[in-house]
Protein backbone atom coordinates (compact mmCIF):
# COMPACT_ATOMS: atom_id res chain seq x y z
CA UNK A 1 0.00 0.00 0.00
CA UNK A 2 1.29 3.46 -0.94
CA UNK A 3 2.34 5.51 2.10
CA UNK A 4 2.53 9.33 1.90
CA UNK A 5 4.00 11.70 4.47
CA UNK A 6 1.55 14.39 5.54
CA UNK A 7 2.43 18.11 5.67
CA UNK A 8 2.43 19.76 9.09
CA UNK A 9 1.09 23.20 8.17
CA UNK A 10 1.58 24.46 11.74
CA UNK A 11 5.33 24.40 11.08
CA UNK A 12 5.03 26.75 8.09
CA UNK A 13 5.35 30.58 8.16
CA UNK A 14 6.74 30.55 11.69
CA UNK A 15 8.56 33.86 11.32
CA UNK A 16 6.23 36.83 10.96
CA UNK A 17 6.39 40.61 10.94
CA UNK A 18 4.33 41.85 13.89
CA UNK A 19 5.64 45.38 14.57
CA UNK A 20 6.62 47.81 11.80
CA UNK A 21 8.45 51.05 12.51
CA UNK A 22 7.55 53.72 9.96
CA UNK A 23 10.24 56.42 9.79
CA UNK A 24 8.81 59.50 8.02
CA UNK A 25 8.27 63.19 8.64
CA UNK A 26 4.71 64.28 9.62
CA UNK A 27 3.85 65.48 6.10
CA UNK A 28 4.81 62.20 4.37
CA UNK A 29 3.19 60.13 7.11
CA UNK A 30 -0.03 62.11 6.58
CA UNK A 31 0.15 61.53 2.80
CA UNK A 32 0.71 57.84 3.41
CA UNK A 33 -2.38 57.56 5.60
CA UNK A 34 -4.43 59.75 3.25
CA UNK A 35 -7.96 59.24 4.55
CA UNK A 36 -7.50 56.78 7.41
CA UNK A 37 -5.07 55.10 9.77
CA UNK A 38 -2.57 52.71 8.22
CA UNK A 39 -3.38 50.04 10.82
CA UNK A 40 -7.10 50.18 10.02
CA UNK A 41 -6.50 49.91 6.27
CA UNK A 42 -4.10 46.99 6.71
CA UNK A 43 -6.50 45.22 9.09
CA UNK A 44 -9.38 45.62 6.61
CA UNK A 45 -7.26 44.27 3.76
CA UNK A 46 -5.96 41.34 5.82
CA UNK A 47 -9.54 40.41 6.71
CA UNK A 48 -10.66 40.61 3.08
CA UNK A 49 -7.83 38.34 1.97
CA UNK A 50 -8.45 35.81 4.73
CA UNK A 51 -5.18 36.63 6.51
CA UNK A 52 -4.62 36.70 10.25
CA UNK A 53 -2.36 38.63 12.61
CA UNK A 54 -2.04 41.99 10.83
CA UNK A 55 1.09 43.90 11.88
CA UNK A 56 1.08 47.04 14.04
CA UNK A 57 2.52 50.25 12.59
CA UNK A 58 4.43 52.66 14.83
CA UNK A 59 5.25 56.05 13.31
CA UNK A 60 8.31 58.04 14.36
CA UNK A 61 9.82 61.24 12.97
CA UNK A 62 13.36 61.38 14.41
CA UNK A 63 16.33 59.23 15.33
CA UNK A 64 15.70 59.71 19.05
CA UNK A 65 12.11 58.49 18.70
CA UNK A 66 13.23 55.56 16.53
CA UNK A 67 15.94 54.37 18.91
CA UNK A 68 13.68 54.80 21.95
CA UNK A 69 10.90 52.77 20.29
CA UNK A 70 13.22 49.96 19.18
CA UNK A 71 14.62 49.68 22.71
CA UNK A 72 11.12 49.13 24.10
CA UNK A 73 9.34 47.22 21.31
CA UNK A 74 10.42 44.18 19.29
CA UNK A 75 10.52 45.81 15.84
CA UNK A 76 10.51 43.33 12.95
CA UNK A 77 10.77 45.81 10.05
CA UNK A 78 11.71 49.45 9.52
CA UNK A 79 10.15 51.27 6.56
CA UNK A 80 12.00 54.46 5.66
CA UNK A 81 10.25 57.25 3.73
CA UNK A 82 12.68 59.89 2.34
CA UNK A 83 11.20 63.39 2.58
CA UNK A 84 9.75 65.01 -0.53
CA UNK A 85 9.20 68.43 1.08
CA UNK A 86 11.08 71.52 -0.03
CA UNK A 87 12.94 71.83 3.29
CA UNK A 88 14.09 68.20 3.24
CA UNK A 89 17.75 69.21 3.51
CA UNK A 90 17.02 71.00 6.80
CA UNK A 91 15.54 67.89 8.37
CA UNK A 92 17.28 64.84 9.74
CA UNK A 93 18.36 62.63 6.84
CA UNK A 94 16.31 59.43 7.08
CA UNK A 95 19.03 57.50 5.25
CA UNK A 96 21.54 58.49 7.92
CA UNK A 97 19.06 57.50 10.63
CA UNK A 98 18.49 54.17 8.88
CA UNK A 99 22.26 53.59 8.72
CA UNK A 100 22.55 54.24 12.45
CA UNK A 101 19.66 51.85 13.15
CA UNK A 102 21.36 49.15 11.07
CA UNK A 103 24.64 49.59 12.94
CA UNK A 104 22.89 49.25 16.28
CA UNK A 105 20.39 46.54 15.27
CA UNK A 106 21.84 44.67 12.30
CA UNK A 107 19.19 41.94 12.30
CA UNK A 108 16.25 44.29 11.70
CA UNK A 109 15.43 44.49 7.96
CA UNK A 110 15.05 47.95 6.42
CA UNK A 111 13.00 48.94 3.35
CA UNK A 112 12.85 52.25 1.44
CA UNK A 113 9.39 53.49 0.42
CA UNK A 114 9.66 56.58 -1.77
CA UNK A 115 7.39 58.69 -3.99
CA UNK A 116 10.29 59.10 -6.46
CA UNK A 117 10.39 62.74 -7.43
CA UNK A 118 13.23 63.85 -9.69
CA UNK A 119 15.04 65.62 -6.84
CA UNK A 120 14.70 62.61 -4.55
CA UNK A 121 16.03 60.29 -7.24
CA UNK A 122 19.10 62.51 -7.58
CA UNK A 123 19.65 62.43 -3.81
CA UNK A 124 19.41 58.64 -3.74
CA UNK A 125 22.18 58.24 -6.35
CA UNK A 126 24.74 58.98 -3.65
CA UNK A 127 23.12 56.83 -0.96
CA UNK A 128 24.48 53.41 -0.03
CA UNK A 129 21.37 51.24 -0.41
CA UNK A 130 23.13 47.98 0.43
CA UNK A 131 21.74 48.12 3.99
CA UNK A 132 18.17 47.94 2.65
CA UNK A 133 16.30 44.79 1.71
CA UNK A 134 14.60 46.59 -1.15
CA UNK A 135 13.37 49.90 -2.55
CA UNK A 136 9.69 50.44 -3.39
CA UNK A 137 7.83 53.25 -5.09
CA UNK A 138 4.80 54.57 -3.21
CA UNK A 139 1.88 54.79 -5.65
CA UNK A 140 -0.85 55.59 -3.11
CA UNK A 141 -2.02 51.99 -2.71
CA UNK A 142 -2.12 50.38 0.75
CA UNK A 143 -1.75 46.99 -0.96
CA UNK A 144 1.93 47.83 -1.39
CA UNK A 145 2.43 47.81 2.40
CA UNK A 146 0.96 44.30 2.56
CA UNK A 147 3.22 43.30 -0.33
CA UNK A 148 6.33 44.58 1.45
CA UNK A 149 5.39 42.63 4.57
CA UNK A 150 4.53 39.41 2.72
CA UNK A 151 7.65 39.63 0.53
CA UNK A 152 9.81 39.92 3.66
CA UNK A 153 7.93 37.12 5.44
CA UNK A 154 8.34 34.87 2.40
CA UNK A 155 12.08 35.56 2.38
CA UNK A 156 12.39 34.92 6.13
CA UNK A 157 10.62 31.53 5.85
CA UNK A 158 11.99 30.51 2.46
CA UNK A 159 14.61 27.96 3.48
CA UNK A 160 12.54 26.25 6.16
CA UNK A 161 9.21 26.05 4.31
CA UNK A 162 10.67 24.76 1.06
CA UNK A 163 11.73 21.60 2.91
CA UNK A 164 8.02 20.89 3.40
CA UNK A 165 7.30 21.27 -0.32
CA UNK A 166 6.06 24.88 -0.50
CA UNK A 167 6.31 26.26 -4.04
CA UNK A 168 7.86 29.47 -5.41
CA UNK A 169 7.04 32.00 -8.12
CA UNK A 170 10.19 33.88 -9.16
CA UNK A 171 9.81 37.44 -10.47
CA UNK A 172 12.92 38.91 -12.13
CA UNK A 173 12.54 42.68 -12.50
CA UNK A 174 14.78 45.65 -11.70
CA UNK A 175 12.39 48.52 -12.49
CA UNK A 176 11.26 49.82 -9.09
CA UNK A 177 8.08 51.48 -10.31
CA UNK A 178 7.06 48.39 -12.24
CA UNK A 179 7.57 45.78 -9.52
CA UNK A 180 5.99 48.16 -6.97
CA UNK A 181 2.91 48.08 -9.20
CA UNK A 182 2.85 44.43 -10.30
CA UNK A 183 3.78 42.72 -7.02
CA UNK A 184 0.64 43.85 -5.12
CA UNK A 185 -1.55 42.47 -7.93
CA UNK A 186 0.42 39.22 -8.01
CA UNK A 187 0.18 38.78 -4.26
CA UNK A 188 -3.53 39.57 -4.22
CA UNK A 189 -4.13 36.96 -6.92
CA UNK A 190 -2.08 34.25 -5.15
CA UNK A 191 -3.71 34.98 -1.78
CA UNK A 192 -7.22 34.87 -3.24
CA UNK A 193 -6.46 31.61 -5.07
CA UNK A 194 -5.04 30.09 -1.88
CA UNK A 195 -8.11 31.20 0.06
CA UNK A 196 -10.30 29.40 -2.47
CA UNK A 197 -8.17 26.22 -2.36
CA UNK A 198 -8.16 26.23 1.45
CA UNK A 199 -11.94 25.67 1.50
CA UNK A 200 -11.21 22.05 0.51
CA UNK A 201 -9.91 21.48 4.07
CA UNK A 202 -12.00 19.55 6.57
CA UNK A 203 -12.78 22.47 8.88
CA UNK A 204 -12.23 26.21 9.40
CA UNK A 205 -9.09 25.67 11.49
CA UNK A 206 -7.45 23.56 8.78
CA UNK A 207 -8.51 26.12 6.17
CA UNK A 208 -6.45 28.75 7.97
CA UNK A 209 -3.47 26.42 8.24
CA UNK A 210 -3.67 25.49 4.54
CA UNK A 211 -3.21 29.18 3.71
CA UNK A 212 0.32 28.89 5.10
CA UNK A 213 1.15 26.58 2.23
CA UNK A 214 0.47 29.18 -0.47
CA UNK A 215 3.23 29.67 -3.07
CA UNK A 216 5.88 32.17 -2.04
CA UNK A 217 6.77 35.07 -4.32
CA UNK A 218 10.47 35.87 -4.59
CA UNK A 219 11.90 39.00 -6.24
CA UNK A 220 15.28 39.05 -8.00
CA UNK A 221 16.73 42.24 -9.51
CA UNK A 222 19.56 40.86 -11.67
CA UNK A 223 20.62 37.75 -13.59
CA UNK A 224 23.03 36.47 -10.94
CA UNK A 225 20.50 36.66 -8.13
CA UNK A 226 17.77 35.07 -10.26
CA UNK A 227 19.92 32.15 -11.37
CA UNK A 228 21.16 31.43 -7.84
CA UNK A 229 17.56 31.34 -6.57
CA UNK A 230 16.38 29.07 -9.39
CA UNK A 231 19.41 26.77 -9.15
CA UNK A 232 18.89 26.33 -5.40
CA UNK A 233 15.10 25.97 -5.41
CA UNK A 234 14.33 24.54 -8.86
CA UNK A 235 12.44 21.60 -7.31
CA UNK A 236 10.05 24.06 -5.66
CA UNK A 237 9.57 26.42 -8.60
CA UNK A 238 6.09 26.79 -10.10
CA UNK A 239 7.23 29.19 -12.82
CA UNK A 240 9.35 32.23 -13.74
CA UNK A 241 8.26 35.75 -14.74
CA UNK A 242 11.14 37.77 -16.17
CA UNK A 243 11.75 41.14 -17.74
CA UNK A 244 14.13 41.23 -20.70
CA UNK A 245 16.52 44.09 -19.89
CA UNK A 246 18.26 44.19 -16.49
CA UNK A 247 21.78 43.98 -14.95
CA UNK A 248 23.73 40.73 -14.95
CA UNK A 249 25.16 41.42 -11.48
CA UNK A 250 24.09 43.59 -8.50
CA UNK A 251 24.45 47.37 -8.94
CA UNK A 252 25.00 50.09 -6.34
CA UNK A 253 22.05 52.46 -6.82
CA UNK A 254 18.31 52.07 -6.60
CA UNK A 255 17.89 52.15 -10.38
CA UNK A 256 20.51 50.68 -12.71
CA UNK A 257 21.74 52.88 -15.56
CA UNK A 258 21.22 51.73 -19.14
CA UNK A 259 24.96 51.02 -19.35
CA UNK A 260 24.65 48.61 -16.43
CA UNK A 261 21.79 46.67 -18.04
CA UNK A 262 22.12 43.77 -20.48
CA UNK A 263 19.64 44.10 -23.36
CA UNK A 264 18.81 40.38 -23.50
CA UNK A 265 19.53 39.29 -19.92
CA UNK A 266 16.01 37.87 -19.73
CA UNK A 267 16.55 35.68 -22.78
CA UNK A 268 19.86 34.46 -21.38
CA UNK A 269 18.19 33.53 -18.09
CA UNK A 270 15.15 31.81 -19.61
CA UNK A 271 17.33 29.97 -22.13
CA UNK A 272 19.49 28.63 -19.28
CA UNK A 273 16.41 27.55 -17.31
CA UNK A 274 14.85 25.94 -20.38
CA UNK A 275 18.06 23.93 -20.84
CA UNK A 276 17.66 22.64 -17.27
CA UNK A 277 13.90 22.01 -17.49
CA UNK A 278 12.25 21.76 -20.94
CA UNK A 279 8.76 22.28 -19.52
CA UNK A 280 9.18 24.89 -16.78
CA UNK A 281 6.50 27.61 -17.39
CA UNK A 282 8.37 30.77 -18.44
CA UNK A 283 6.77 34.19 -18.94
CA UNK A 284 8.63 37.13 -20.43
CA UNK A 285 7.29 40.64 -19.90
CA UNK A 286 8.86 43.51 -21.80
CA UNK A 287 8.13 47.08 -22.88
CA UNK A 288 9.99 46.37 -26.14
CA UNK A 289 7.31 44.85 -28.34
CA UNK A 290 9.89 43.53 -30.79
CA UNK A 291 10.88 40.93 -28.19
CA UNK A 292 7.54 39.17 -28.65
CA UNK A 293 8.53 37.29 -31.81
CA UNK A 294 11.80 36.02 -30.31
CA UNK A 295 10.10 35.03 -27.05
CA UNK A 296 7.33 33.07 -28.79
CA UNK A 297 9.87 31.41 -31.11
CA UNK A 298 11.82 30.33 -28.00
CA UNK A 299 8.71 28.78 -26.47
CA UNK A 300 8.12 31.49 -23.84
CA UNK A 301 4.83 33.21 -23.07
CA UNK A 302 5.01 36.95 -23.70
CA UNK A 303 3.28 39.91 -22.03
CA UNK A 304 3.60 43.46 -23.33
CA UNK A 305 4.27 45.97 -20.54
CA UNK A 306 2.73 48.69 -22.70
CA UNK A 307 -0.66 46.98 -22.69
CA UNK A 308 -3.41 48.86 -20.82
CA UNK A 309 -4.58 45.53 -19.39
CA UNK A 310 -1.14 44.22 -18.52
CA UNK A 311 -2.24 43.29 -14.97
CA UNK A 312 -5.14 41.24 -16.33
CA UNK A 313 -2.92 39.57 -18.94
CA UNK A 314 -0.35 38.58 -16.31
CA UNK A 315 -2.98 37.23 -13.92
CA UNK A 316 -4.57 35.12 -16.68
CA UNK A 317 -1.16 33.86 -17.81
CA UNK A 318 -0.13 32.89 -14.27
CA UNK A 319 -3.46 31.13 -13.70
CA UNK A 320 -3.15 29.16 -16.92
CA UNK A 321 0.56 28.29 -16.77
CA UNK A 322 1.50 28.00 -13.08
CA UNK A 323 -1.18 25.54 -11.99
CA UNK A 324 -3.83 27.86 -10.53
CA UNK A 325 -7.52 27.66 -11.34
CA UNK A 326 -9.00 24.47 -12.80
CA UNK A 327 -6.85 21.67 -14.19
CA UNK A 328 -7.90 21.63 -17.84
CA UNK A 329 -7.17 18.45 -19.75
CA UNK A 330 -6.70 19.39 -23.39
CA UNK A 331 -5.58 17.73 -26.60
CA UNK A 332 -3.14 19.81 -28.67
CA UNK A 333 -3.19 20.06 -32.42
CA UNK A 334 -0.45 17.63 -33.61
CA UNK A 335 0.83 20.31 -35.98
CA UNK A 336 1.13 22.89 -33.15
CA UNK A 337 1.77 20.93 -29.93
CA UNK A 338 2.76 23.97 -27.84
CA UNK A 339 0.00 26.35 -28.92
CA UNK A 340 -2.78 27.30 -26.48
CA UNK A 341 -5.50 26.65 -29.08
CA UNK A 342 -6.34 23.11 -27.96
CA UNK A 343 -9.58 21.21 -27.62
CA UNK A 344 -10.71 20.94 -23.98
CA UNK A 345 -11.63 17.41 -22.97
CA UNK A 346 -12.15 17.78 -19.24
CA UNK A 347 -12.05 20.51 -16.57
CA UNK A 348 -11.20 19.48 -12.99
CA UNK A 349 -11.94 21.86 -10.11
CA UNK A 350 -10.63 20.00 -7.06
CA UNK A 351 -8.91 16.83 -5.87
CA UNK A 352 -12.12 14.80 -5.61
CA UNK A 353 -13.03 15.61 -9.22
CA UNK A 354 -9.53 14.59 -10.31
CA UNK A 355 -9.92 11.26 -8.53
CA UNK A 356 -13.34 10.69 -10.10
CA UNK A 357 -12.21 11.51 -13.64
CA UNK A 358 -8.54 10.53 -13.98
CA UNK A 359 -9.38 7.02 -15.21
CA UNK A 360 -11.44 8.43 -18.09
CA UNK A 361 -9.14 11.25 -19.29
CA UNK A 362 -8.28 10.70 -23.00
CA UNK A 363 -4.81 9.18 -23.31
CA UNK A 364 -3.53 11.87 -25.69
CA UNK A 365 -4.49 14.61 -23.24
CA UNK A 366 -3.06 12.78 -20.22
CA UNK A 367 0.22 12.22 -22.09
CA UNK A 368 0.49 15.94 -22.85
CA UNK A 369 0.09 16.88 -19.17
CA UNK A 370 2.33 14.10 -17.82
CA UNK A 371 5.16 15.18 -20.09
CA UNK A 372 4.89 18.75 -18.78
CA UNK A 373 4.48 17.82 -15.10
CA UNK A 374 1.17 19.73 -15.09
CA UNK A 375 -0.67 17.46 -12.65
CA UNK A 376 2.06 17.72 -10.02
CA UNK A 377 2.32 21.49 -10.55
CA UNK A 378 -1.45 21.93 -10.14
CA UNK A 379 -1.40 19.92 -6.91
CA UNK A 380 1.60 21.88 -5.62
CA UNK A 381 -0.06 25.25 -6.19
CA UNK A 382 -2.97 24.02 -4.05
CA UNK A 383 -0.63 23.00 -1.17
CA UNK A 384 -1.33 19.27 -1.75
CA UNK A 385 2.37 18.56 -1.25
CA UNK A 386 2.36 14.82 -0.40
CA UNK A 387 0.70 13.88 -3.72
CA UNK A 388 2.49 16.58 -5.70
CA UNK A 389 5.97 15.64 -4.50
CA UNK A 390 5.31 11.95 -5.08
CA UNK A 391 4.10 12.47 -8.66
CA UNK A 392 6.81 15.04 -9.46
CA UNK A 393 9.48 12.36 -9.40
CA UNK A 394 7.56 9.91 -11.60
CA UNK A 395 8.39 11.55 -14.92
CA UNK A 396 7.55 10.49 -18.45
CA UNK A 397 11.26 9.82 -19.02
CA UNK A 398 11.30 7.33 -16.13
CA UNK A 399 8.02 5.60 -17.05
CA UNK A 400 6.73 5.87 -20.61
CA UNK A 401 3.35 4.25 -20.08
CA UNK A 402 0.24 6.45 -20.02
CA UNK A 403 -1.99 3.85 -18.39
CA UNK A 404 0.56 3.20 -15.66
CA UNK A 405 0.71 6.94 -14.92
CA UNK A 406 -3.08 7.07 -14.83
CA UNK A 407 -3.25 4.33 -12.20
CA UNK A 408 -0.38 5.83 -10.18
CA UNK A 409 -2.16 9.22 -10.01
CA UNK A 410 -5.40 7.54 -8.92
CA UNK A 411 -3.65 5.42 -6.26
CA UNK A 412 -1.74 8.45 -4.93
CA UNK A 413 -4.97 10.43 -4.48
CA UNK A 414 -6.67 7.49 -2.75
CA UNK A 415 -3.68 7.11 -0.40
CA UNK A 416 -3.73 10.84 0.37
CA UNK A 417 -7.44 10.93 1.12
CA UNK A 418 -7.13 7.80 3.29
CA UNK A 419 -4.29 9.44 5.21
CA UNK A 420 -6.25 12.68 5.76
CA UNK A 421 -9.40 10.87 6.86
Amino acid sequence: MLQLKDTNFTDLMQRRICNVLLLANPYDAFMLEDDGRVDEKIFAEYTRLGLRFPPRFIQVYSQDEAMKTISKVDIDLVIVMPSRTADAQQEEDVFEIASNIKQAYENIPLVVLTPFSHGLTERMKDVDLSIFENVFCWLGNTDLLITIIKLLEDKMNLEHDFKSGVRMILLVEDNIRFYSSILPNLYKFVLQQSLEFATEALNASLETLRMRGRPKIVLARNYQEAWELYDKYKENTLGIISDCRYPMTPVKGANATEEEKEADAGFQLLDAIRHEDPYMPLIMESAESENRERAVASGYHFIDKNSKKMDVDLKDMVRRCFGFGDLIFQIPDPAFPDQPEMSTQLRVHNLKELQNNILSVPSASLLYHIQRNNVSRWLGSRALFPVSDFLKHITWESLQDVEAHRQIIFDAIVAYRRMKN
